[in-house]
């Protein structure tokens, strides 16, 4: 089940995100000297400030236990930003990442656009593979100085 978050609920989901995307700080060997702007580092102040903001945040339950997560913030020009993705380990291979993605695009249609975009480490291939499987396009990548890898970009319609 995919719902929105209450407030109250950040503490858990900043704990999702954190572990979620620690598999990838692993891999990239990213810490918080090289990035410390990554979401394995995340603190709880900077989604509580979202929220606060009206960021759109949803958590993914699994028998009630939030095991996912994800937001939409919008763009200049009308468009919707998939951030923070996550499905916690034990949880993955189920199709919760590709419902998630269902989710946040009849949303992103609701919200009266139909283009999400996301930012993603480029040298990633799985995760690219895995976002152009369910219909993202590669629109580019930016290589950041604060940044120990380059960053794609996609898009889906």
């Amino acid at each position: 089940m995919i719902r929105q978050i209450e407030r109250d609920e950040i503490t858990v989901c900043v704990q999702v995100i954190r572990k979620s995307f620690g598999t990838v700080a692993q891999e990239f060997s990213l810490t918080k000297e090289n990035c410390p702007g990554n979401a394995c580092f995340m603190k709880v102040e900077k989604l509580y400030k979202q929220y606060d903001e009206g960021r759109a945040m949803f958590a993914y339950l699994d028998s009630g236990t939030i095991v996912g997560y994800f937001s939409l913030s919008q763009n200049d020009g009308g468009s919707f930003e998939l951030n923070n993705l996550a499905v916690l380990v034990e949880y993955r291979h189920k199709g919760y990442g590709r419902e998630m993605i269902a989710f946040a695009m009849d949303k992103v249609r609701e919200l009266g656009s139909n283009k999400m975009t996301i930012g993603l480490i480029e040298e990633s291939t799985k995760l690219k593979n895995w976002y152009s499987g369910l219909g993202f396009i590669h629109t580019g990548t930016r290589k950041y100085k604060h940044l120990p890898f380059t960053v794609g970009f996609m898009k889906i319609y």
